[in-house]
């Protein structure tokens, strides 16, 4: 081998190692601030989500947080762990539910909530007293799963301090025959 086929040789090896080194930085970033993971741990999202389901996260802080959106949140609360929540109202708005009839208001319009299991009647032990205002920086958010979830709804939860959203959930990658886009509901 020549003197130039071996610069050559090791320049080509030099620049495939820069173009992974370079390719698993920016994996590794993406991943750590504007994607993450996240596992749901229970049945309060059914049906939309499954205990088990494994979904990828995008940073609230890039795309904000609206009605709808489902969130993973890491408020400490008497649960101990992330929990997955769908906001339902954001700072300023009025929460009202009448668990006679399940039906949700927010600022005084009755939302239509095709994703829920089904109706809002449970009402939790310590539950925080309605109508509710949303503080400024907080969320909401109550599970699918209405009657079989600790939400905001309970004082032991309560409201939710925006700092403390992972993430908004935009993909469900397990189980795959289940895989594609979590799309918004408005």
């Amino acid at each position: 081998m020549t003197v130039k086929e071996e610069f050559s040789l090791k320049s080509e090896i030099f620049d495939w190692f820069e173009a992974i080194c370079f390719s698993m930085i920016a994996v590794i970033l993406v991943f750590t601030v504007f994607i993450r993971s996240a596992q749901v741990d229970g049945d309060s999202m059914l049906p939309t989500l499954n205990d088990t389901d494994r979904l990828l996260l995008v940073n609230t802080a890039i795309t904000g947080v609206e009605y709808g959106d489902i969130v993973v949140i890491t408020q400490p609360t008497s649960i101990g762990h992330p929990i997955i929540k769908r906001v339902i109202a954001t700072e300023g708005q009025t929460v009202n539910i009448d668990f006679e009839k399940g039906m949700v208001y927010v600022d005084g319009i009755l939302k239509e909530e095709p994703y829920i299991l089904e109706a809002t009647t449970s009402i939790p032990n310590n539950c925080v007293e309605f109508p509710f205002t949303v503080d400024e920086g907080h969320v909401f958010v109550m599970g699918d799963n209405r009657n079989n979830s600790t939400d905001s709804r309970d004082a032991d939860v309560g409201q939710i301090d925006e700092r403390y959203i992972l993430g908004k959930a935009f993909f469900r990658l397990f189980p795959f025959e289940n895989a594609g886009f979590i799309g918004s509901i408005e």
